[in-house]
This record gives C-alpha cells, structure tokens and sequence, in this order.
C-alpha cells in the first residue's frame, strides 16, 4: 500500500537534518517532493522513491485537508 501525502502536512524523516530536527513539511507534491526544514527552514527536494523510504512517519496532517473531508487510503 502506498501512502498518501497532502501538502502542508508535517513529516518525521529516518535520518537527522544537520540542524538537529527530523520535521518536515511537504511544500510541492509530483515526481518530486519538495519539503521544508522546520529546524531551519532549508528547502530540499527529492524524487518521491527517495522521500517515500525516507519518511517515519505522517506528525500532522494538514488541517484544511481534514476540514474538506478528503480521505486518505
């Protein structure tokens, strides 16, 4: 099964940021994924494989994506 992300959501990746934190938030979606640092808010983008095995886990789902009722498989 594979996971579905949205934007805005908050991520926890495997490996440590050189700033110290784990936490991401997804900026772009497509065949790359562009995410923010929310240690020190360095951009980074990766093909979706790569940020797929590099994620832990979903922190936070974006709030606005709950509101409208758009449903994660």
């Amino acid at each position: 099964m594979m996971k579905v992300f949205n934007l805005g959501d908050i991520v926890e990746m495997k490996k440590v940021h050189p700033c110290g934190s784990k936490d991401w938030e997804i900026i772009r979606l497509g065949a790359d994924i562009k995410i923010k640092c929310l240690g020190c808010a360095r951009i980074v983008m990766l093909p979706r494989v790569k940020f797929d095995s590099g994620v832990k886990k979903i922190i936070k789902e974006n709030a606005l994506n709950k509101e409208k009722g758009i449903a994660k498989e």
